[in-house]
């Protein structure tokens, strides 16, 4: 049995076509087709029934598919114990991150890993553009929220991270503090936006409140960079303002509202490019985030709440 043939076949099923698993294979879909077909002769089994408009497993391939999978884990767990963690990390990898939290809060990881691991070469992506990670030339995404696909690798980064609503001291002080999430409609609220959608509905809960504004970006840096020059209320992930609360330059609003979760994960397209580099990356990563969650618990206990009756 060819182990290329293998790969295919649960390709196949996790992408849900021939084309599909050799457009990521680099292949002709004729290609595909006839390792399937070579597996089945070997199997003496259908593993798909096959029409002109769908494609999905026999029972005998549904039975089969599970095998395939811990199969193929048990062999590239083997040779990464042959390679061995202590061995120096080689060749290139390719990150995608959100632009605010990429530039400020993970870039002294990335650096602090490529000097660890000398002989590897890092290409950094700082974009607030979601990255395809099949189609886009990166090997893994740092990305908020939950993959679309269910055939992605996410590994948790920061699973308790939330948004909370920020403004400096300066709006403070010339505007007021909000006592309610009513009150926000009364404010100048800073908006991101992203492929021309502006986010002017935050959420809270089952709370949607809608805002307004006059200054509007598509990065996120540069949201936070006016609420920290006094020029609106801004609604940011905790990872993004930690540094800001916690130095004073802002202020958490509303604190008695949990703001919506906003998870942070680390996507690769497949198992195999879940290497140990990515794996390495993905722990240092954790480890340096750890700390943020009781910083945002303790911010969160000591942000003054206004008496919403006064």
């Amino acid at each position: 049995m060819r182990l290329g043939d293998l790969k295919l076949f649960v390709r196949t099923v996790k992408l849900g076509s021939f084309s599909n698993a050799a457009r990521e294979a680099d292949l002709l879909p004729g290609q595909v087709s006839a390792a399937i077909k070579r597996l089945e002769r070997e199997l003496g089994i259908r593993l798909f029934a096959r029409s002109t408009r769908s494609l999905r497993l026999t029972g005998e391939g549904e039975t089969y598919l599970p095998s395939a999978i811990t199969a193929l884990e048990a062999l590239a767990q083997g040779q990464e114990r042959l390679h061995g963690e202590g061995n120096q990390l080689q060749g290139i990898l390719q990150v995608a991150a959100p632009s605010d939290l990429g530039r400020n809060v993970l870039l002294s990881c990335f650096s602090q890993f490529r000097k660890e691991h000398p002989q590897l070469t890092l290409r950094l992506l700082i974009s607030d553009r979601l990255a395809n990670v099949f189609r886009d030339p990166v090997d893994i995404a740092i990305r908020y929220g939950c993959a679309e696909d269910a055939s992605y690798v996410e590994r948790p980064l920061a699973a308790w991270n939330r948004r909370v609503l920020v403004a400096s001291p300066a709006y403070l002080s010339r505007h007021g503090r909000p006592a309610m999430l009513e009150d926000l409609s009364h404010h100048s609220c800073l908006l991101y936006m992203l492929n021309e959608h502006v986010y002017d509905n935050w959420k809270f809960g089952q709370q949607k409140i809608p805002v307004k504004g006059l200054l509007l970006s598509d990065d996120a840096d540069v949201v936070r960079l006016w609420a920290i020059a006094g020029e609106g209320i801004a609604y940011k992930s905790w990872l993004d303002v930690r540094e800001d609360v916690l130095s004073g330059r802002l202020e958490i609003l509303l604190a008695q509202h949990l703001g919506e979760l906003s998870p942070l994960n680390l996507v690769c397209p497949h198992r195999k490019q879940y290497s140990p580099a990515v794996r390495q990356l993905h722990q240092m990563l954790s480890r340096h985030l750890a700390p943020f969650a009781a910083d945002m618990a303790a911010a969160l206990a000591n942000a003054e709440i206004p008496d919403s009756t006064a």
